[in-house]
């Protein structure tokens, strides 16, 4: 399927970011993961189709109600075969 890797950046941590990333995903029908990274950003990897890749980076730029989205980064990469989607 394909994937990409997302870095999200902004206030996105101690917002319930990752877990509202995972409902997200879940419901677009992707796998992946969502982790807090030292510097303060989120990493989202997540495999689908095309268009929910497009659905969830949309979702991504404002994220949930708390979150403060300053930018969001894609990386598009060699597709993946993930199960599941978890919050690291």
């Amino acid at each position: 399927m394909p994937t990409a890797r997302f870095v999200v950046t902004g206030r996105v941590q101690g917002v319930f970011f990752r877990a509202s990333t995972r409902d997200q995903a879940l419901a677009l029908g992707m796998a992946g993961h969502a982790e807090n990274r030292p510097d303060g950003s989120v990493e989202v990897l997540a495999s689908g189709s095309a268009s929910a890749l497009d659905a969830l980076q949309r979702w991504l730029r404002q994220g949930p109600r708390m979150a403060v989205v300053d930018a969001v980064s894609r990386e598009d990469l060699p597709e993946q075969a993930l199960r599941g989607f978890r919050i690291g």
